[in-house]
């Protein structure tokens, strides 16, 4: 019985993390949620709280991701550039499991309640490390002397905007994608 449950609430969170995306989560109602799985909106409760519980959901259990993802990378003795690689990858792969909800992470985190200032403590922790490897990196002289927030806000734009990139794409090698990503991002675009 459990199992049932987990799975219904599963599909109530992948449902809505769609609908969310498509309208924002402003416009969607507990009642567009139901419509959009054929049920009775007072049966939703029977598996979640509220809709914000869903967002929360959604963000935390990505943003973990995501902060378990880069322990693990800067945990690593790799030299900077394939922990900069292992950070593509884990976005790419990141993205491309959860294109809706990662719409919610990058769009609709200010409407986070009650985990809202733990999302934030995830996301600078993040940057945080991820600025630690371009600076290793300068320092190193793997990476060009530049400013290493430059480097970070370029690298990180292009990541965040993937799940708007990725469902365009048929047939996509993901293993490919991210060797591309990190050709470009990383090695640079001159010959």
């Amino acid at each position: 019985m459990t199992n049932k449950i987990e799975n219904r609430k599963s599909e109530i969170i992948r449902i809505a993390a769609k609908l969310f995306k498509e309208k924002g989560y402003s416009a969607v109602t507990m009642r567009d949620l139901a419509a959009e799985m054929g049920i009775k909106a007072a049966s939703l409760y029977n598996h979640i709280r509220s809709k914000e519980d869903i967002l929360n959901t959604i963000i935390i259990s990505i943003a973990e991701a995501f902060t378990d993802g880069m322990k693990l990378i800067k945990a690593s003795n790799d030299n900077c550039k394939e922990k900069l690689r292992q950070i593509i990858e884990l976005h790419v792969r990141l993205s491309s499991q959860n294109i809706y909800g990662m719409a919610s992470l990058n769009n609709d985190w200010m409407h986070l309640q009650n985990q809202q200032e733990y999302y934030k403590v995830l996301r600078a922790n993040y940057e945080n490390d991820f600025r630690k490897i371009l600076e290793e990196g300068i320092t190193s002289g793997d990476l060009i002397n530049v400013k290493p927030e430059v480097m970070l806000f370029s690298i990180l734009t292009t990541l965040r905007s993937l799940y708007l990139w990725i469902p365009k794409k048929e047939d996509l090698d993901l293993q490919e994608l991210s060797e591309t990503l990190y050709q470009i991002l990383v090695e640079g675009i001159n010959k």
